[in-house]
């Protein structure tokens, strides 16, 4: 596929992942789970089966040797599938290598030299008058590397989202700075310091903890810098132009950084050595009118870069804020250029539009734009096949969502998509026929959205794996298949499961009595008519066992009449 394009700055970094990646990070996504969600696979309990002599999941261990964990096919040929995408995903990485093209930082803040003045940020103005923003509101860190540079003179001042958090009292997630220094010279200046990025060089400070602040370097707008062959054309009424941005690679100043970002809010610069915010936008504004609205025409900006579109929603919802008509009229039109953007990007943005804790809000909003038959297929076919009472079961599960991740609840992305695809997964019955070498699958339609995922847009095999299980296990959980308790419980998804399932019983409040059951290690009754349900029922069929073929002339020496393990399936 063709190479993402390098649109984000640092006002679209703001809003980061815990996970910190390189230059081109928020277009060249290798992996959607940060390192507090997964990122590398949780060390796992042996799990087997010897699923080819049993065909259900039947309670009696009729004897010791035979007692060992035992799940139904489905569930074993996906746990296969499962830690086979780990395998290449984490062979992938390996082959990948870093694209930082630099040796590690020394992960420790450096100590000042000795002739240093201690650092501070002044709690007033030139004037007297108190700072803008309270010193204490904002990351010591971040204040470090500001006010470092600018004691060796360069300019620097923290930007974009920050800053609009700051003034709106909120609290920021990260803290990012923008400075006249180039990359070579922000290393030259921290030790702890390591560039990232190929196109366009970044610098990232280590401190302790493992946090990080990104300071990047002003940059322009290339529609700025070439005017006759962008906005001037646009203002003529070539409206077949081509506006996507394909490199924005050109150091600028400080004011056509501001320029260069996308939204009025995401422009405000603060100078902490000044106490001051710095409005080349019009920002301030605009928050306390409580608006989004594009820094520049908005037509020009959305077709610049449509992923806009997406960053706009998940502003309005996470800031409760109002989108500007004009900028909103051209969220509208432009979102027929989406399919145009990198898939990486646009599968990233989704997911942080369902990290955020405001999944509901965001997801009606692009349906209300249209755009969810572009970036979820069939969550978009669900909702205008189910009509009013389709909406209100998907949102219903969209703020059952949102309740645990804003309680603070970390989920991984497995559990985040997987929790969204449950109604579909409901709706639609699963595919009989097994495909993929004998892998157990889910309904076509999901089975199409999580191959195009891992396909086009990189999400990892493992992620699209796990959120198969999930989906298969809410079968179990909710009585529809039977189960073998013990190791259904010992299953390493089974947790992750039973929190999709408990999603699903606060969006429906249907399954509680199940649910408590499985909360409380109990076994939950076999819903009516469900497969296996008949065994439940009767006398429970015991599980026939293969002998071991006696070797020699038949006498029995060293022919055992236990049961065979499952690898001695093959010799009778």
């Amino acid at each position: 596929m063709s190479s993402p394009l390098d649109l984000s700055g640092p006002e679209e970094r703001g809003e980061r992942t815990e996970a910190q990646v390189p230059a081109d990070s928020a277009e060249h996504p290798s992996d959607f789970e940060t390192p507090s969600r997964a990122a590398t696979a949780p060390s796992e309990p042996p799990f087997a089966a010897d699923a080819a002599e049993d065909d259900g999941f039947d309670d009696d261990d009729d004897d010791a040797e035979d007692a060992g964990p035992e799940v139904t096919d489905e569930i074993l040929a996906a746990t296969e599938a499962l830690k086979a995408a780990e395998a290449e995903d984490a062979q992938a990485a390996a082959e990948a290598g870093d694209e930082a093209e630099e040796p590690e930082a020394v992960i420790l803040e450096p100590e000042p030299a000795a002739n240093e003045p201690e650092l501070q940020a002044p709690t007033t103005t030139r004037t007297g008058e108190p700072a803008e923003i309270d010193p204490d509101e904002m990351d010591p860190d971040a204040l470090k590397v500001v006010l470092r540079l600018h004691q060796h003179g360069h300019q620097a001042y923290l930007v974009g989202g920050c800053v609009r958090d700051l003034l709106l009292g909120k609290k920021p997630k990260d803290f990012d700075v923008a400075t006249s220094a180039h990359p070579g010279e922000v290393r030259a200046i921290f030790r702890n310091c390591r560039l990232i990025g190929r196109r366009f060089r970044l610098a990232h400070v280590y401190f302790k903890g493992g946090k990080i602040v990104e300071v990047s370097t002003f940059r322009a707008n290339p529609t700025e810098l070439e005017p006759a062959a962008g906005a001037a054309g646009a203002e003529e009424g070539q409206s077949g132009e081509d506006l996507l941005i394909t490199h924005d690679n050109v150091f600028g100043t400080a004011q056509q950084d501001a320029r260069r970002r996308d939204f009025t809010i995401n422009g405000l610069f603060y100078d902490a050595a000044e106490g001051r915010v710095i409005d080349y936008v019009r920002g301030r504004r605009d928050l306390d009118e409580r608006f989004i609205r594009t820094i520049g025409d908005p037509e020009i900006r959305m077709r610049e870069d449509p992923v806009r579109i997406l960053r706009a929603v998940r502003f309005a919802a996470k800031l409760d804020l109002d989108i500007e008509s004009r900028t909103y009229a051209a969220m509208e039109g432009a979102v027929e250029d989406l399919p145009r953007c990198a898939p990486a990007r646009l599968l990233e943005e989704t997911f942080r539009l369902i990290r955020g804790g405001v999944s509901a809000p965001a997801l009606k909003l692009l349906a209300a734009l249209d755009s969810l038959k572009i970036l979820l297929p069939p969550v978009d076919e669900y909702l205008r096949e189910n009509g009013k009472e389709g909406e209100k079961t998907f949102y219903a599960f969209a703020q059952a969502l949102d309740k645990r991740v804003s309680a603070g609840e970390v989920l991984d992305d497995a559990i985040l998509l997987a929790t969204l695809l449950v109604p579909i997964s409901r709706a639609q019955p699963p595919v009989e026929e097994t495909q993929d070498e004998g892998r157990a699958s889910v309904s076509r339609v999901i089975e199409d959205l999580l191959a195009g995922f891992v396909e086009s847009a990189r999400l990892p095999r493992r992620i699209a794996e796990r959120c198969r299980m999930l989906l298969l296990m809410q079968r179990t959980l909710s009585g529809e298949r039977r189960r073998k308790t013990g190791a259904f419980r010992r299953h390493p998804l089974f947790n992750e499961a039973l929190a999709v399932y408990a999603m699903t019983v606060e969006a429906t409040d249907e399954g509680r009595e199940a649910l408590e059951a499985w909360q409380a290690g109990e076994v939950p009754p076999p819903r009516a008519g469900a497969a296996g349900g008949a065994d439940a029922e009767g006398p429970r069929r015991k599980r026939r066992r293969r002998r071991r073929r006696r070797s020699g002339n038949g006498s029995g020496e060293g022919g055992g009449s236990g049961a065979s393990s499952g690898s001695d399936a093959g010799e009778g």
